[in-house]
């Protein structure tokens, strides 16, 4: 799965969110894209899996503009795991699960075993499978999370979406997500606001700051300290550890300077 953004631009009447994103993500590859709050992470990510449409610009899907697909066509292709979500009503955990087959079927087709069978597997991949029971509006919100990822697993599409999925979650939550996301191969683009959990689980990233494209790269090559002072207005220090190249951020509180 490829993602292609050429001088994407949003606007909300005169307040113009992105001013030009130009973006690649390419099969297999996992891509977060962090900045301060506001940048426009979320506001590009749901031009991708449109909630929201661009106002100029062009996105294609392997080569396919987004325009030329019908919802059900690109709702086969990605998958989206967002920060809230809410249901009205009291649903079971397989029930929210089977809603990720609704791009598989006709209008008004019944699930069927084998639509079970997929909601029950990733249930299992993301170490629920007793859950499916339980009612989702009691789970924690780590629960919750791996049950919409299940939800967007049952999908079956090449490409994964994270629009700032853990960001309300305690850390052991945090990582669960991305260990798992991690683990399943798949064409990942993640809204990210840890840099930490970006530089471990990220191959590439792309910075975004006042809806511009400010940077991009390796985490090792782009999480510069001063790369980080100029994008977040903090101070830090970035150790490498040796053994594996991999970069850890302490930041360094305003009174210690």
């Amino acid at each position: 799965m490829e993602i292609l953004a050429e001088a994407v631009k949003m606007a909300f009447g005169p307040k113009e969110i992105l001013k030009g994103i130009d973006f690649s993500l390419h099969n297999k590859e996992f891509v977060g894209i962090i900045g301060p709050n506001g940048s426009g992470k979320s506001t590009f990510l749901k031009c991708v899996y449109r909630v929201q449409k661009p106002t100029d610009g062009k996105i294609t899907f392997n080569g396919t503009p987004l325009d030329e697909l019908s919802y059900r066509e690109s709702a086969l292709q990605l998958a989206v795991v967002a920060q809230h979500n809410v249901y009205s009503f009291d649903f079971s955990v397989l029930e929210v699960v089977l809603m990720g087959r609704s791009p598989h079927k006709k209008m008004l087709e019944r699930d069927n075993l084998n639509d079970y069978r997929i909601a029950r597997e990733a249930l299992a991949t993301v170490g629920l499978a007793d859950f499916e029971e339980r009612s989702f509006a009691t789970l924690s919100g780590g629960e919750q999370q791996r049950v919409i990822l299940a939800r967007a697993l049952t999908q079956q599409t090449e490409c994964l979406v994270l629009d700032e999925p853990t960001n309300h979650l305690d850390i052991k939550y945090q990582l669960q997500i991305m260990d798992i996301v991690k683990s399943l191969d798949l064409t990942v683009v993640a809204a990210v606001h840890d840099l930490n959990i970006a530089a471990m689980y990220c191959d590439r990233l792309v910075a975004i700051k006042e809806g511009q494209i400010v940077g991009m790269g390796t985490p090792r090559e782009l999480l510069t300290e001063k790369f980080i002072y100029d994008m977040y207005e903090v101070r830090c220090r970035v150790d490498e550890e040796k053994s594996t190249g991999r970069i850890n951020i302490v930041y360094l509180p305003q009174h210690w300077m």
